[in-house]
């Protein structure tokens, strides 16, 4: 059932030839497809003439066989499209023009190449013929004979609506109702037929129906509108209603031309997110279908043309306007991909209004279903067993801000990255702007801190679903290197209570979603709620898309900076249980922590305890690890990675390593890796509050012999003794400025390397301060504040922090910057400015006092001691060396500066005060030296030993036991 088609007066002869498709095109198609969906196809062809030439009409055709057909497309009022059925392929169509009638001819767009030429309008009840026809029989079945083939092949005959020759009549139902008039000039009397249409002509004339009433038709011609000159605004004008519309040609599946009604708009509408496969022009003009475009046009066609239809009109990208048609019995973009004939598309299914989780749906629904485009398709976790598709896990680490470790049920670790986003990154040239500066991502890329401490708190050592979307490949770093640029990747969906964490993070602004190629599946399996949440976060100004200044992480490393360690160790001591954050595990007992308030990085050693070293490079080669060091480390991992944790810093080791007690949730670690056999109690823990609690959890591990204690034998004491020897005195001399003595003989000092650090921020803060002087009266001091305070002696403003608020006109203030203290109003108080807080330069006084001497009780005889420290040493440069650690603060010696005289011996051998004789025996040397001195005070009978010596005597009259 081949045909010739002849193009000519259609209302849509204006489209371009791209649009003009020819019907004898070799397809495949199931026949199955017309059951899926009741409406029909879709065709743009241009009307045909409706007359014919007499010598024509004088040749009829030997004998009319009777033939059945589906109208598919109404050409014009005298012109129709039949199709067969459809059988491995679009069926076969062919154009039957109605015989011994004519009709207006419908309008026609003047070629665009020839400018000088005018568009033709229709002619009078041109267009209602046409649509007369069209509701009549579009998608029915008809039955027509074929009375005249002319030479051109064109073919003219009786149309029936049904299977036979009883239904009615197409072209006596045109001319009765004045849509046709009767072609008179050829007929033959013997013809019943024609006999008839020309009494029906007569009795419309009679009633005056269609073209034969009064007036002419004039108000029937319609104002076609074939150019919209501002599409942007005609969408937005439309406020996305329903508007209604005929399909009068369908491009491909996707891709449709739209008469609006009821102003005639004739526009090309885009399915919104959906594409289907297309037809591509060839050079020489041909054109070549992409695999199933025949079939996915000829479904579109089947369904819409020439179907009364509504369209929302979405949106207009580039000229180009999306929409989506609706039909009674069903949306087409949906059935398009449930069907496998269209995939969707990123770009445009965020303007999708029916729902963007439909078409993904559908779109899945053909992908397992392995239909039409999708016939190969093969899904990303096709190869993975359901287990390890979707699992529930703990988190462990978060690597970065979209990778996370996991622990699998099984125990084993797994690193999972989040599907489809990409955590904030530098570009090149910001990232080497400062070539002498380390660069730290989580700290130097902005954002990049927030995205993980966002993650951290969120899920770090929670239970998570994870989702395995796909499975990245490994990638090489160049053609001929076989080291990876990056290793195999599983990603995923990481959900917690119902919340995808990937959405969170770039609703927030914290990443941004990856766009990929149309036909790369590998993608998250929620990437429309990704695209949305990326799209609020720009509405928003939210992290990366905010206008606002980027927030800058200034952190100090001080891991392995002895010099910028002792500075901080005197602070940390005082601070008593500080906040932290475990970064890095090194080992069992190693880590390093971030310290939020004092902004830092500190290395911390877990103090009390002895864990098995871990394997190591050294200079004779690598160190084999100790048995369990990597359990030990694994345990301490589980733990505390990442985790909030408190410590109590007690000193530092010649590293710049802070030793220590870390503690969660209540629990030690040392205690917790002594109990669990993974760590053995150290001698130093004998002086801690928690030995006994250790040594009683090591013998426990002992009894059970359990891990490091699998194979231990009483050692013999002998053993035992050369461990416990301990170390001989150092003596590492620094130099210090001493600022204040107090009447306990205590005094502080300052670190002669920061003094000219202190000096610059005293002078830039006071700058400050006189050029804008803070209103005297609005600070409310409270207890533990760190303020600024007019010091009363010069009246200059100093660093503070408040001791004790008595009454707002007795506030007691401690100078942190000098170690004095006065009681002031809290009108000479003020706020400290955040540049000049403890955060930018630590508290620069730091309390000591005199090892080996004890502090006269004698206030008389202390009050002579102080007035000579006061003269001596006050407010002079002195050489520092800490000799051990006190109950309150450090007990050092101190030495001049010029002669390195020891400024406590000095005291001890002009009488002034008395030895305390440390048992040590790594300080035997210095309290030998230290009593020969005493012994030499004595001789002389200098000061307290004016009298000899009292200390066996009962009587109190100098605050000391006098000798009898």
């Amino acid at each position: 059932m081949h045909g010739t088609v002849c193009f000519r007066y259609s209302v849509c002869s204006q489209l371009s030839s791209l649009f003009l498709l020819g019907f004898n095109r070799t397809v495949t198609l199931d026949s199955r497809l017309l059951t899926c969906f009741p409406l029909n196809g879709v065709s743009n062809f241009v009307d045909m003439a409706s007359s014919v030439s007499a010598q024509a009409q004088a040749n009829p055709a030997p004998v009319a066989a009777l033939q059945r057909g589906i109208v598919k497309m109404v050409l014009s009022g005298c012109a129709i499209i039949v199709r067969g059925q459809p059988r491995g392929g679009p069926p076969p169509e062919r154009q039957i023009n109605l015989s011994n009638i004519r009709t207006g001819a419908l309008a026609r767009r003047a070629p665009q190449s020839q400018p000088d030429q005018k568009d033709t309008p229709d002619e009078p009840y041109a267009f209602q013929a046409r649509e007369f026809l069209r509701k009549m029989l579009i998608g029915k079945e008809v039955c027509f004979t074929v009375e005249v083939k002319t030479a051109l092949g064109r073919e003219y005959g009786m149309v029936y609506l049904g299977r036979d020759t009883t239904g009615e009549n197409i072209a006596e139902s045109l001319v009765n109702e004045g849509l046709a008039t009767v072609r008179r000039e050829g007929i033959r009397g013997n013809n019943p037929d024609q006999a008839r249409l020309c009494d029906l002509e007569d009795q419309a004339k009679a009633s005056k129906k269609g073209m034969w009433t009064e007036g002419g038709g004039t108000n029937t011609i319609r104002d076609l509108k074939y150019i919209i000159e501002n599409p942007r605004n005609f969408v937005d004008s439309m406020h996305q209603k329903p508007v209604n519309a005929v399909i009068e040609h369908v491009r491909d599946g996707s891709v449709v031309r739209a008469l609006l009604l009821p102003d005639y708009y004739l526009v090309t509408v885009m399915l919104s997110g959906v594409k289907c496969p297309t037809f591509k022009r060839e050079a020489d003009g041909t054109e070549s279908p992409e695999p199933f475009a025949a079939e996915a046009k000829f479904f579109t066609e089947s369904r819409l043309l020439q179907r009364d239809v509504q369209i929302i009109l979405e949106s207009c990208p580039n000229q180009v306007i999306l929409g989506t048609v609706l039909h009674p019995n069903g949306n087409i973009t949906e059935l398009l991909l449930k069907e496998g004939f269209a995939r969707c598309v990123d770009w445009s299914m965020a303007v999708y209004t029916q729902g963007a989780e439909k078409l993904r749906a559908g779109e899945k629904s053909a992908k397992e279903r392995k239909v039409r485009i999708w016939k190969d398709y093969v899904a990303p976790t096709a190869n993975m067993d359901q287990k390890d598709r979707q699992f529930v896990a703990k988190v462990m680490q978060v690597v970065n801000a979209d990778a996370v470790v996991v622990k699998l049920n099984s125990g084993e670790y797994k690193t999972i990255h989040l599907s489809s986003i990409r955590p904030p990154r530098i570009e090149g040239e910001e990232k080497n702007k400062d070539k002498d500066k380390r660069f730290r991502p989580i700290y130097d890329i902005p954002y990049m801190f927030e995205a993980r401490e966002f993650m951290r708190k969120k899920i770090i050592g929670k239970k998570v679903n994870v989702t395995v979307d796909y499975i990245r490949a490994a990638t090489s770093s160049s053609e001929t290197s076989t080291i990876p640029a990056f290793a195999e990747r599983t990603c995923a969906t990481v959900t917690i209570g119902g919340i995808n964490i990937a959405e969170a993070l770039v609703s927030k602004g914290f990443a941004t979603v990856i766009r990929y190629r149309q036909d790369d599946d590998q993608r998250s399996s929620h990437y429309d709620e990704l695209l949305a949440a990326e799209a609020r976060a720009i509405k928003n100004g939210k992290g990366l898309h905010s206008k606002k200044e980027v927030p800058i992480h200034r952190v100090a490393d001080i891991s392995g900076e002895t010099q910028k360690a002792k500075q901080f160790l005197p602070f940390l001591q005082r601070a008593g249980r500080s906040e932290a954050v475990v970064e890095y595990v090194f080992s069992g007992s190693r880590l390093k922590l971030y310290m939020p308030k004092e902004t830092c990085l500190i290395t911390f050693l877990l103090a009390g305890i002895e864990c098995p070293r871990g394997s190591r490079n050294m200079p004779g080669g690598m160190q084999v690890a100790e048995p369990f060091s990597d359990e030990a480390m694994a345990f301490t991992k589980e733990l505390v990675l990442q985790r909030e944790v408190e410590v109590e810093v007690e000193s530092m080791d010649k590293a710049g390593n802070f030793i220590g007690w870390l503690h969660i949730e209540g629990v030690n670690l040392s205690v917790a890796l002594v109990e669990n056999a993974l760590s053995k109690v150290h001698f130093t823990a004998e002086r801690s509050s928690y030995y006994k609690t250790l040594v009683s959890g090591e013998e426990a591990s002992r009894l059970r012999k359990d891990k490091i204690w699998a194979n231990y034998e009483e050692k013999k004491v002998e053993e035992v003794v050369h461990v416990m020897e301990e170390k001989e005195r150092t003596a590492n001399y620094r130099a210090v400025y001493v600022t204040e003595i107090t009447d306990t003989m205590h005094f502080y000092t300052q670190d002669v390397e920061t003094g000219t650090q202190l000096e610059n921020l005293m002078e830039t803060m006071r700058a400050e301060i006189a050029a804008q002087p803070p209103v005297e009266g609005s600070y409310a001091a409270r207890r533990g504040d760190y303020c600024i305070a007019n010091f009363s002696a010069d009246g200059e403003w100093y660093r503070a922090r408040v001791e004790k608020v008595q009454s707002p006109a007795k506030v007691h203030v401690f100078y942190i910057d000098y170690g004095n203290r006065e009681i002031v109003p809290s009108t000479r108080l003020a706020v400290i400015p955040p540049a000049f807080s403890t955060r930018t330069l630590a508290a620069q006084a730091t309390e000591y006092t005199f090892a080996y001497i004890q502090v006269p009780q004698d206030e008389d005889v202390r009050a002579d001691v102080v007035d000579n420290l006061v003269r001596d040493i006050q407010n002079t440069q002195c050489l520092l060396n800490v000799e051990h650690s006190g109950v309150t603060c450090p007990h050092v010696t101190l030495q001049f500066a010029d002669s390195k005289d020891d400024v406590g011996l000095s005291l001890v051998k002009e009488g002034m005060v008395m030895v305390d004789a440390r048992k040590e025996k790594h300080l035997q040397k210095m309290v030998t030296e230290y009593l020969n001195g005493q012994e030499s005070a004595k001789t002389a009978r200098l000061n307290i030993w004016r009298y000899g010596d009292f200390r066996d005597d009962d009587a109190d009259e100098f605050g000391y036991k006098l000798k009898k």
